[in-house]
């Protein structure tokens, strides 16, 4: 069965045809070229697919596109504002929070979120929010150290 979807992705309205089974994942990556959401488990345990589905993180490789209609969609290519990087972004970089990458943009999706809705995190509460993202390369204390830092920025 085939569903007539549009995704508002990044603020863009991108009308699309899916199979009921095709994945929020499949569909950003082979219909729409957005690359930055990667699939590695593809069970949604480790987070690495994650994208903001109305502002909360999800697994996109096992959210299915259908559910996704009419709801607004970030992933990590939507989050700069031009060329200024989002203060998550930008944190990252600053504490070396990153080793292969592959990890990266669904870390820094999450703790956008998790900044959302707690603008004050404690460490404890950063690897709470964030313990659905997996490290392969253990980077977990600068990205602890990056999501305080972009905090304490946002805060200012």
């Amino acid at each position: 069965m085939k569903h007539e979807i549009t995704l508002t992705v990044n603020g863009r309205q991108h009308p699309l045809v899916v199979e009921s089974h095709r994945t929020l994942l499949e569909a950003l990556r082979d219909e729409l070229k957005l690359f930055g959401a990667r699939e590695s488990c593809g069970m949604g345990l480790c987070g690495a697919c994650t994208v903001l589905v109305d502002n909360l993180p999800v697994s996109s490789c096992s959210y299915l596109a259908a559910r996704a209609n009419g709801r607004s969609i970030t992933t990590i290519e939507g989050l700069a504002d031009g060329e200024t990087l989002h203060p998550v972004q930008q944190a990252f970089i600053e504490h070396g929070s990153f080793q292969c990458s592959y990890c990266t943009p669904g870390m820094i999706l999450t703790a956008t979120s998790l900044l959302r809705d707690n603008p004050n995190p404690s460490a404890d509460d950063v690897k709470d929010y964030m313990a659905g993202n997996l490290c392969r390369c253990g980077a977990y204390y600068e990205i602890i150290e990056a999501v305080l830092g972009a905090a304490e920025r946002m805060r200012r």
